[in-house]
């Protein structure tokens, strides 16, 4: 956390004020956070505007008149960064690590274990940076559906849940939504990629679509330190079918949501419904 749909929801809650700001600077209050914090960040950003935000994966990519001789600021909220707007002068709490200044608000980076990620790429192409170039298909593309998904996992004999979390295949697509997408299409998660049928991906694409664009229309799930960039909570983690549920009755069977452990992560699912 968080994932696809909590970064998606802090850009689109930035948008409606930070593109065409003016960058004033920026304080850091700690050099280091999962990676050092680039230095002279201040210097960098002050007099750039943000020209547009993106994201790649479970990147925000803040673009710093990266065509006018700037470039791009990378952040990855890593488990419990999160960004909140707030008025210029607002004292900074223990774990605020990094504010961007604008005239009038401040962008307020957040995050209690440290485990986030802020990078600098000069220039304009920012998707040759290593920290995207090696990442997969993004799973909201058009390019996205049943037949691409199939073919990617032609050779591959690993369950199916791992290989969906794998940034490498497919970004954006954590623990509580790929349990959630597979649930949705009633395909098991200790299924082998290999024995999964064309039909079955086409339903098992869709079913992630659905699951990340309803997450997202949730404004994510909130089950640590995730709030939106006005201090709200998401709420996507209150209707999930099973994650989180064992022991309590499936919805669609009333049978018991079993949980196992895959590649040290919980599983969650419906040994009935789950084929």
């Amino acid at each position: 956390m968080p994932e696809l749909p909590e970064v998606e929801v802090s850009r689109r809650g930035l948008l409606p004020y930070l593109p065409g700001k003016a960058i004033v600077g920026a304080i850091v209050r700690t050099p280091r956070l999962r990676l050092e914090i680039p230095s002279g960040l201040d210097a960098r950003l002050a007099g750039l505007r943000i020209d547009a935000i993106s994201r790649r994966g479970k990147y925000l990519l803040f673009d710093c008149a990266s065509g006018r001789g700037g470039g791009w600021l990378l952040l990855h909220l890593g488990m419990s960064g999160s960004l909140r707007l707030v008025p210029p002068g607002t004292p900074a709490q223990k774990h605020d690590h990094v504010d961007l200044l604008f005239d009038t608000t401040v962008l307020r980076l957040r995050d209690p274990r440290r485990f986030g990620v802020l990078l600098w790429h000069e220039g304009a192409d920012v998707e040759t940076h290593p920290a995207l170039a090696a990442l997969g298909i993004e799973p909201l593309a058009d390019n996205f559906d049943g037949d691409w998904l199939y073919a990617a996992t032609r050779g591959r004999r690993a369950p199916v849940k791992p290989l969906l979390m794998d940034h490498r295949l497919v970004v954006g697509i954590g623990n509580i939504y790929a349990a959630e997408s597979l649930f949705r299409a009633g395909i098991s998660p200790l299924r082998g990629c290999h024995r999964i049928s064309p039909d079955r991906y086409r339903r098992l694409a869709e079913s992630i679509r659905t699951t990340l664009e309803a997450s997202i229309a949730a404004g994510g799930s909130s089950v640590r330190d995730y709030v939106h960039s006005d201090g709200g909570a998401g709420c996507f983690q209150l209707s999930c079918a099973v994650y989180g549920r064992q022991g309590e009755p499936c919805p669609r069977c009333a049978r018991p949501v079993r949980a196992v452990r895959q590649a040290g992560r919980s599983t969650f699912y419906c040994p009935a419904c789950q084929r």
